[in-house]
């Protein structure tokens, strides 16, 4: 079933996007069960969560929210819930770059003039206020830019990131529906065995990652972990903290074997024999 993960600016229309391709395909648009899920997690109110990661937290919130342990969380929840097997469209949360190297997923940005992204928010809440407006959306801006860049080290707004960049300006929302759902349709982002397995291996790395920094012994740690057919690799770090490491993965559902990279070798050993 088809994935198509959207980011979008403030007042791009990016969200109306969203909805009509999960109305034309017939599936669903996850947003809010993120959040939910997500507060259930960290222990935070439902409010609070939205704030961080919308960029709207203040500096109480920001000091005391453990926004590391937030992004590995949003990521597995996020990577979860492509796993399902019906298809979805999932709107924002950085799923654009989660999902990026699965095959089969489409990957969307929805973006528009500041301008007519200002005009447009001043529409839609009923105020007059351009200053205040401008504001909010700067602020949007700005960090959803650094959660990019600290967590995946690239610019959002980068077009090569993405296979499909709609400027709402030139092309309507139902035409927007209409080019996603030519790629979405086209045989080269059909699922097949090899994206399914890319996608279950990312799932799997993302199950493990968040197991790790529930944990208090590796919660910390700045190894190198991915999975590949349930086997997770482990690199970047010593002998103690890899067993520590290897304790913590082998509990994960899914996971068959851990192997690491020794740092003096930089061969591939499995850990569990």
């Amino acid at each position: 079933m088809p994935i198509v993960a959207i980011t979008r600016e403030m007042g791009s229309l990016g969200k109306d996007v969203a909805t009509g391709l999960g109305e034309a395909l017939g599936l669903p648009v996850i947003y809010h069960e993120v959040i939910d899920h997500l507060a259930d997690r960290m222990r935070l109110r439902r409010s609070h969560v939205i704030n961080l990661l919308d960029g709207k937290a203040g500096l109480l919130q920001r000091i005391t929210a453990d926004q590391t342990s937030l992004f590995i969380h949003s990521a597995d929840e996020i990577i979860a819930k492509a796993m399902e097997g019906r298809g979805a469209i999932i709107r924002g949360w950085g799923a654009t770059h989660l999902l990026r190297d699965v095959a089969h997923v489409v990957t969307v940005r929805v973006c528009a003039p500041l301008e007519l992204r200002r005009k447009r928010m001043m529409e839609r809440i009923g105020t007059g206020d351009a200053a205040q407006v401008a504001e909010e959306i700067h602020r949007n801006d700005e960090a959803h830019t650094a959660i990019v860049r600290r967590h995946y080290g690239l610019n959002w707004s980068d077009s090569e990131h993405y296979d499909l960049v709609l400027n709402t300006e030139r092309v309507s929302v139902p035409e927007c529906v209409e080019e996603v759902l030519g790629i979405v349709r086209s045989p080269k982002f059909a699922e097949t065995d090899a994206s399914r397995r890319q996608l279950e291996d990312l799932a799997l790395s993302a199950r493990v990652w968040a197991a790790l920094r529930r944990s208090p012994e590796t919660r910390d740690t700045r190894a190198s972990v991915s999975a590949a057919a349930g086997v997770i690799s482990v690199s970047g770090c010593g002998t103690e903290e890899m067993l520590k490491i290897v304790e913590v993965a082998v509990a994960v559902p899914g996971v068959r074997d851990v192997a690491y990279r020794a740092r003096e070798s930089g061969d591939l050993r499995p850990a569990l024999h």
